[in-house]
This record gives structure tokens, C-alpha cells and sequence, in this order.
């Protein structure tokens, strides 16, 4: 098990964990949640040994192996097959061995290196890399593609892919979400639930949280407290657990006030100087709790629209997709990506845009937004149409070397010139103000947007189109930076506005929230979806799996793959010379072949093992998960009768109150105990 005993854990003077404690136990999936620059990220560098603790005790068994996502962008040229494949550490290590072996010339250790070959899944490496390449959303035409040829955020799912190749007892997943399609997120979501490890991941996406962990740590002032069950569960705890504690806070603040207002007007008085000094005592005494602050950066609304046209937008007969390259030859053909697309969007529509990665969501929106021209067709706007556009890639809008203020001062001009000015604020001192509503106070309207966080420059983008009072809002995947403060937010924001939405987002909860009906991008064409997003999870799941059967198909294995190089060198080394080198080298052929079948049955019977593991201790997690509640609940009734302690001058009462007291003490105690024996049962079994 991972086990932290009072960690403190610093970057530079920022202490990130101060005497923090929390044990996970082996096969938990773990939420790691809390505020931007909590420390999630920090806590991650800490298991995987790229940060030590400053202070206290922090455990992880030795013999786990690792998995986590590099951040570094792959530069290379080898095809995107075989750098996934690359991932699996304990096959490069196998084959490394072979080519080690074979150079030696020693046949009992060529021998031994191909039996283990064998076993580290060289017979299906590739297929299993191209499962997880496809699943992640890329196309059967591009698994040989050098890496090089891809964009960043396709280039960060083959770092996925990789991650996911690597055999593991402990993964580590940081926003694992944020370059992914929703199609690519089912798809993850679906191979995590049968992820065998321990796994911690860190993410924004409430449903994916949902989905895949059972567990959540939350880390906040420096501290982490553990909660038996996935996001919602520990929400819901949460939210229980903050209404006690300000309950608790204000009545403490009325008690602090009364304590304040008898030493001011008594202190000076002889007669009451001994009472009210007992009271500056007291107030010295009294446990200080501590206000409870709003969970989200910034709260914003969108103003009411200047006006409705309706319809919004008429598109008729119209054709999407992007020009030729300026270079190209005379006489190059545009690519049409969706054709033929006669639809309306009217005042007050919510519309959730789906479809499978690459059908031409975002080329859509971008040509409703006026960043693409249609090809062919009518593109008809209502009179005082005003947009308000997110575009999925921040800098299709930002200018990395303008501040915040630039790139305000630089809309009025924009909006001015044409002629769209309403009555929004336009003075330098007003805008600066403006900012300020989106935390960008002080300094940072004279920071550069290239040195921006993603949340920030998401941030000043939503700033930018509330101030143009828009009646039609374009968002093309608006929360891939956003806190999950931040994007209730922005639920709350867009349930709101009186204008009409179109919206593209792998976010299922924003989706939920938002959108009252789904127009469906698919083979070409714009169709309304006849279902919701669950009946639309059904159809990503069986549009993935005909994918792996088409590549299962189409992909055309290597000439000599590298189980059947093992095979022929065996066959080779049986057929040589009969010597008393090449006998001893004939014995050791027959061992491995046997070897392997005794090394297959082990393998059924390890995964019939750890199954049975698994169901063993199934009832004894649920326990846990309980304990965890009934122990929450308990310690919140200890706060509210420690603080009726503080109030109350009634001898019955504090009587009542010190014997409950005492009994939640002690039960405290017994479940703490019994909390102990499962984990050290689950903790047995694993063994």
C-alpha cells in the first residue's frame, strides 16, 4: 500500500503538504482532487520520486511498477505503432536481452531470453498497441505514420498510448482528458475500469471521475482527507461536511463578538477587570474555524443579448471544409469536409454538437463563427446577429505577446469599427476594472498572454465574450483548462443566457447541463440525434469496436514479428550439428517450449487468482467505504458539540453533552481499529 504519515512536502518557500496523512490500499482507483495549485501535481511528483518529503514518513512498496504520462513533446520519425510499443518496458527489456544473447553466443542464455520473450507479450504487442492507438482516436490509415507528422495534442494521446502500454501496478494519470474527443474519453473510460492496479488520476471531468475511481483524496490547506467512494460521493459528503463547518463558524463568530464586546466595555472597571480577563482567556482559547471560502476562482454572468434575431442563422445547401494551400497547384480543389447542410438555428437553442473524432465539429463551427468561409452554398445571419466565439485552440483568438489590456483595448477598436458598439464599458480604467471581475487584478493586465496558465487564458477568453454581449455563443471544447469550480461556473453562466448556445465538448456533465438537443456530425453530413448522451456512449462503443475489427482486417503484421524470430533462431539451433555444445543447446530448446506451457497455465491460474482476490475483498472495501462515512459523520457531531461546550452555561446540558462526547470517542476509536484490520486483510490477500 502507499502510506503518507504526517508529510511535509515544500516547492521553494510554497509548502505544498504540512504533516498530511492518508493510506491507499493496492487496487484502489484514486481521485486526486482539489484547487488549482493545491498541489495535485505535486503530490504525483512526489510517488513517482521526481520530489522527496521535507518531512515525515512516506512508503511505497519497491517491487511496484510504474506507468505515467510524460509531459515532454515526442519529436521522432518512427511510426506511431511502434512508439507505443516502445511503452512496454518489460518487452524493450526482453528484446534487448535477445539481441544481448545473441550476440554473446551463449545458447542456455539465448534460450532463457527468448522464454521471456514470450512472456512479455511479443506475439501481440502489436495489436495491442494499435487497440490502444485506435481507441485514443486515430485512424486505421494513420498507425504507421511517423510520430513527427502529428500535432501536439495527437502526439500527447501516442504519450497516453504509451503510458497505457507499460505494464503496471501503480498509474498515474494527470488530466489525462484534456486533448481528447468524448469518443476517445468512452473509449478510456472503458478500458480503465478493467485496469487491474492501483491507479491515481487527476482530472476536471466530474462523469470520467465518476466512471473510473472509487476512492477520493482531497487536497486542501495543505492537508489531505480521504473519502470512500468516486467525485460525487466525496461532493456530497463535502458539501455536507462544509454546512456543519459553517454553521460551527458562525455561531463561533457570534460567541468571539459577545466575548469582544464584555472585555471593551468592562477591562477598565475594577469590579469586572478578573471576569473580563477569564474572557480574554477564553477568547485566547477558543479553536479558531476557519471561514469558508467559495470553491470557484470567479463567479460571471452573461449580459442580456441587445436583441434575438430569429432565426439566428439559415444554412442552405452548404458546403464546410478548408481552402486549398496558398501553394498549391492552379486548379486544387478545396477539401469539403461536411456537405450539403440545410439547417436553422433559432433564438434560444441549446445545442450539444456530437460526433466521432475528425467528422468536422470544429470545421463546423469555425465557418458559423466566420473563421472559414462555407465552400458552397448560403450562410444567412439575422439582422444583429453578434457572436461570441471560444475556438478549441486559444490563440486562434489570443496574440501570445499582448497583455490582457492590449487584447481588450484592441475588441473596442474591432467592435467600434464595426459599428456593433452597444453600451459596454469602454474607458481604460473601465476595462481594467472589467478584468478585474475575471481575476486579472493588479499586474496581470500587463502580463503577456504567452506566459499564461491554460485556465487563465481560458479565462481571459470567456472575459473577451462576455463583454461583447453576444446573442449567439460558439464553444468548441471551452473547459479543456478549467478547474471543476470553474466549469460549474460557466454551467451556471450558460443555464443563464437568454441567447442561443451551440456547444462541443468532451465534458458529458456540461453537456447534460447545457444542451436540450444534439445535432449529430457524421459521414458527411448534420443530422438531429434521436437520444442522449448515454444512448450516444452506446454508439462511440460500437463505432470503436469496428474500428479495432476494420484494423484487425486491414493491418498487415511485420514480415519475421519478433515471437516468430524466437521460433525460427529455436528451430535454427535444433537443427545444428549434433555436438556436445549444440546437444546441450537442443536440451535447453526443449526446456523452453515446455517452460512456456508451464508459464501460460501460470498465467491463467495468476489471473484466476488475483480475480478470486478481487471478489475476496470486495465486501471488505464496501466496509471500508462505510466507515469512512459513518466516521465523517461522527467527527462532524464531535465539532458541533465541542462548540456547544464553548456556549452553553447549563450544568444538564454540558453534563449530556460530555457523556456524547465521550461515547463518540469511543466509537471513534473502535471504528479507527476496525478500519485498520481491513486494510491490513485487503493488504494480506494481495500478497
Amino acid at each position: 500500500m502507499i502510506t503518507l504519515k504526517n508529510v511535509v512536502l515544500r516547492r521553494g518557500a510554497k509548502v505544498i503538504l504540512d504533516s498530511a496523512s492518508v493510506t491507499l490500499n493496492p487496487g484502489e482507483n484514486v481521485g486526486l482532487v482539489g484547487r488549482n495549485g493545491a498541489g495535485k501535481s505535486s503530490l504525483f511528483a512526489m510517488l513517482n520520486g521526481t520530489l522527496h518529503e521535507d518531512g515525515g514518513e512516506f512508503s511505497i512498496p519497491a517491487q511496484w511498477r510504474m506507468a505515467q504520462v510524460a509531459q515532454d513533446m515526442p519529436e521522432t520519425e518512427q511510426s506511431a505503432t511502434d512508439y507505443v510499443i516502445e511503452g512496454d518496458v518489460v518487452l524493450m527489456a526482453a528484446q534487448a536481452e535477445v539481441t544481448a544473447s545473441e550476440a554473446s553466443g551463449d545458447g542456455d542464455r539465448m534460450a532463457h531470453a527468448y522464454m521471456e520473450l514470450y512472456d512479455s507479450g511479443a506475439h501481440d504487442s502489436q495489436a495491442r498497441a494499435q487497440a490502444l492507438i485506435l481507441g485514443l482516436g486515430f485512424k486505421v490509415s494513420e498507425l504507421d505514420n511517423p510520430v513527427n507528422s502529428f500535432s501536439g495534442g495527437w502526439r500527447m494521446r501516442l504519450q497516453l498510448a504509451r503510458a497505457l502500454m507499460c505494464p503496471s501496478d501503480l498509474l498515474l494519470l494527470d488530466e489525462p482528458t484534456n486533448h481528447l474527443d468524448l469518443d476517445a474519453l468512452v473509449w478510456l473510460e472503458a478500458w480503465l475500469k478493467r485496469y487491474q492496479g492501483t491507479m491515481l488520476v487527476i482530472s476536471h471531468d466530474r462523469e470520467f471521475l465518476d466512471a473510473v475511481t472509487d476512492v477520493t483524496v482531497h487536497i486542501e490547506s495543505a492537508k489531505l482527507t480521504r473519502y470512500g467512494g468516486n467525485y460525487s460521493k466525496f461532493e456530497d459528503l463535502r458539501a455536507e461536511q462544509m454546512a456543519l463547518q459553517q454553521g460551527a463558524y458562525s455561531k463561533q463568530q457570534d460567541k468571539i463578538a459577545h466575548l469582544q464586546k464584555f472585555i471593551a466595555r468592562f477591562k477598565a472597571k475594577a469590579s469586572k477587570a478578573k471576569q473580563a480577563q477569564s474572557r480574554v482567556k477564553a477568547l485566547d482559547r477558543m479553536e479558531k474555524i476557519a471561514p469558508l471560502l467559495a470553491e470557484a476562482d470567479f463567479t460571471f454572468e452573461f449580459k442580456e443579448p441587445a436583441n434575438l434575431p430569429n432565426p439566428m442563422l439559415s444554412m442552405q445547401n452548404a458546403y464546410f471544409g478548408y481552402p486549398p494551400p496558398e501553394d498549391a497547384p492552379e486548379g486544387t480543389k478545396p477539401t469539403v469536409i461536411v456537405q450539403n447542410v440545410s439547417k436553422s438555428v433559432l433564438a434560444g437553442q441549446r445545442i450539444g454538437i456530437l460526433g466521432a473524432n475528425g467528422q468536422g465539429k470544429s470545421t463546423l463551427v469555425k465557418t458559423v463563427a466566420r473563421a472559414l468561409a462555407p465552400i458552397e452554398g448560403e450562410m444567412i445571419e439575422g439582422k444583429g446577429l453578434n457572436i461570441g466565439y471560444f475556438a478549441q485552440q486559444e490563440l486562434d483568438v489570443l496574440r501570445p505577446a499582448d497583455n490582457p489590456l492590449e487584447h481588450m483595448i484592441r475588441l473596442v477598436k474591432e467592435v467600434t469599427a464595426a459599428g456593433k458598439m452597444g453600451n459596454q464599458p469602454t474607458r481604460e480604467q473601465d476595462l481594467r476594472s472589467f478584468l478585474g471581475n475575471f481575476n486579472f487584478g493588479g499586474d496581470m493586465v500587463k502580463q503577456a498572454v504567452g506566459s499564461m496558465s491554460g485556465g487563465e487564458k481560458a479565462r481571459l477568453v470567456l472575459c473577451m465574450i462576455v463583454w461583447q454581449r453576444p446573442n449567439l455563443l460558439l464553444l468548441d471544447e471551452p473547459t479543456n483548462h478549467l478547474d471543476l469550480a470553474t466549469r460549474e461556473a460557466l454551467s451556471m453562466a450558460l443555464n443563464e443566457f437568454e441567447g442561443t448556445v451551440m456547444l462541443v465538448s468532451h465534458d458529458r456533465a456540461l453537456l447534460r447541463a447545457v444542451c436540450d438537443e444534439f445535432w449529430m456530425v457524421s459521414q458527411g453530413g448534420v443530422a438531429p440525434f434521436d437520444g442522449d448522451l448515454d444512448d450516444y456512449q452506446k454508439y462511440l462503443l460500437d463505432h470503436a469496436k469496428r474500428m479495432r475489427e476494420e484494423a484487425k482486417k486491414a493491418g498487415a503484421a511485420p514480415a519475421v514479428p519478433a515471437v516468430e524470430s524466437a521460433r525460427i533462431a529455436t528451430e535454427t539451433i535444433a537443427k545444428a550439428p549434433y555436438d556436445k555444445t549444440a546437444s546441450g543447446t537442443f536440451d535447453k530448446t526443449k526446456e523452453v517450449k515446455a517452460a512456456s506451457r508451464d508459464n501460460a497455465d501460470q498465467r491463467k491460474l495468476d489471473a484466476q487468482r488475483r480475480q478470486q482476490q478481487s471478489d475476496a475483498t470486495k465486501p471488505l472495501r464496501k466496509e471500508i467505504e462505510k466507515i469512512d462515512r459513518q466516521m465523517l459523520s461522527l467527527q462532524a457531531e464531535q465539532t458541533q458539540l465541542q462548540d456547544l461546550l464553548t456556549r452553553t452555561t447549563a450544568t444538564p446540558e454540558i453534563v449530556a453533552t460530555g457523556k456524547r462526547l465521550k461515547l463518540i470517542e469511543n466509537e471513534l476509536g473502535l471504528l479507527e481499529e476496525r478500519w485498520l484490520q481491513l486494510t491490513e486483510q485487503i493488504e494480506t490477500a494481495a500478497v
